[in-house]
């Protein structure tokens, strides 16, 4: 389910659970006198917003490195086991590597959600606060007070490199997989 929320639902539902004024975690925690501002504090705001972006995203992963584990050959593990490796030696010599695959392609999906984070950030504090993303000074520099058109493209430009950076690496590594 929560895969299928956007990002912006997911800064309101969080704006939700950790409001300092009716948020569900201070009330469990009974701080009404002094209730910790966890969406304000620069230092606690990313961690929560991390928190937050991992929930939405942690199925989807799931089902990755599930197809993943049901992709390896099962006569890699007997092999392993027969050769005396205990099931942690398994698990981290044999079948981790296998599933290289599905570890890079986790990495490139984790790396273009990271840089694309911009609607729950806005959605909590308008990228305040410690949220402070590329894709929110994009934003601000373009169609902010300032209007820097030309500083928020390059900012823009310099947010492509790193994706693309990212999404060759994944690339070059399938095709040399591939050939060989």
């Amino acid at each position: 389910m929560p895969v299928v929320l956007s990002l912006a639902i997911v800064g309101f539902i969080s704006q939700l659970i950790l409001g300092t004024d009716q948020g569900v975690v201070n009330t469990i925690l009974n701080n009404h006198e002094d209730p910790v501002d966890w969406l304000g504090n620069a230092h606690i705001n990313i961690w929560m917003m991390m928190i937050a972006a991992s929930w939405r995203h942690v199925g989807y992963v799931m089902i990755l490195y599930l197809a993943g584990l049901k992709s390896v050959d099962p006569q890699l593990k007997e092999a392993a086991s027969i050769d005396g490796a205990n099931e942690r030696q398994t698990f981290f010599r044999v079948v981790f590597p296998t599933m290289r695959p599905v570890n890079v392609i986790v990495g490139v999906i984790t790396v273009i959600e990271a840089l694309r984070a911009f609607d729950i950030v806005y959605a909590v504090n308008k990228g305040r606060n410690g949220l402070e993303l590329l894709s929110v000074l994009i934003t601000d520099n373009i169609i902010g007070e300032a209007s820097r058109i030309g500083f928020g493209s390059a900012i823009a430009v310099v947010l492509l490199v790193v994706s693309l950076g990212s999404i060759v690496t994944f690339l070059v590594q399938e095709l040399r997989g591939a050939r060989d």
